[in-house]
């Protein structure tokens, strides 16, 4: 894949990730306590849907387009959040919308021009902080973090061949450094070897409390083509599991085609 943000704003993928993240950010706020959302891979914040990228691929017309036009009770927030923030809305953008003041942000972007798009965007907000960096390197920089409660979002480009066991080998480090923290790692399905094989080696590594929530948006055969995608989430908050999956469900009833469907599976017990 060739996945810089801006030419994916708003496309089933980006709609499914943000829905879920929303989620994992809700959960965290239950606690009166701080926490720290450390986004690894984090694109510019905010992008216009008509104009640059975007308008020249299209793609949120078969994502985020029908999603609003639709406003099921499952998405309802995430499409409130939505036309709240006004342009469309990146995880960043979605996450210091759902900040307290005692609780932070780091993102994370590597891409010279879109970091400073980033830092452009959160210019003076206090609990915002915008590295350009790797965003791997950035999980052994910043965790753990001293408020003790983290949500990791992980969100590779997968141009290397190799990603997905790149991204196994830094989720597990991340674990092995910081084994309360909330993991998320973004992942697209094309066809299911890459993604079981993933699964797998999560499952052999000893990380304890995963779950993969899954939806393909057509049967996963075609691997020249981007089909479905997930997120896989390490000690997930209580109830993710019930909560994700109307909201999965919700995404196979407006985006799905023959073949669709969605999955919550449980990779490791507690």
């Amino acid at each position: 894949m060739n996945y810089r943000h801006a030419y994916h704003a708003g496309n089933f993928a980006d709609c499914v990730k943000h829905a879920l993240l929303l989620l994992l950010l809700n959960a965290l706020r239950r606690k009166d306590t701080p926490f720290l959302v450390l986004d690894t891979h984090a694109g510019i914040g905010r992008y216009d849907l008509t104009a640059g990228p975007a308008a020249k691929t299209g793609e949120w017309r078969d994502g985020i387009g029908p999603v609003l036009a639709a406003r099921p009770a499952a998405l309802e927030d995430y499409c409130a959040l939505v036309d709240r923030l006004g342009l469309y809305p990146g995880s960043p953008a979605i996450t210091a919308a759902l900040l307290r003041p005692a609780d932070r942000l780091i993102a994370c972007e590597l891409h010279k021009e879109d970091a400073g798009s980033l830092k452009r965007a959160f210019a003076g907000v206090t609990n915002v902080a915008v590295h350009e960096r790797d965003g791997y390197a950035a999980l052994r920089a910043f965790l753990p973090p001293p408020e003790r409660r983290a949500l990791v979002l992980i969100d590779p480009p997968y141009e290397r061949a190799d990603e997905f066991a790149v991204l196994a080998d830094q989720l597990i480090k991340a674990w092995r450094q910081f084994p309360t923290g909330v993991f998320a790692a973004w992942y697209p399905i094309k066809h299911l070897a890459p993604v079981r094989q993933f699964f797998e080696t999560l499952k052999l590594s000893g990380v304890r409390d995963v779950v993969a929530a899954s939806f393909w948006r057509r049967e996963p055969l075609d691997p020249a083509r981007l089909n479905g995608c997930g997120l896989l989430v390490v000690n997930p908050p209580y109830r993710f599991s019930e909560e994700a999956t109307p909201v999965l469900s919700a995404f196979v009833e407006i985006l799905g085609e023959v073949g669709a469907g969605y999955a919550v599976e449980v990779l490791a017990d507690e």
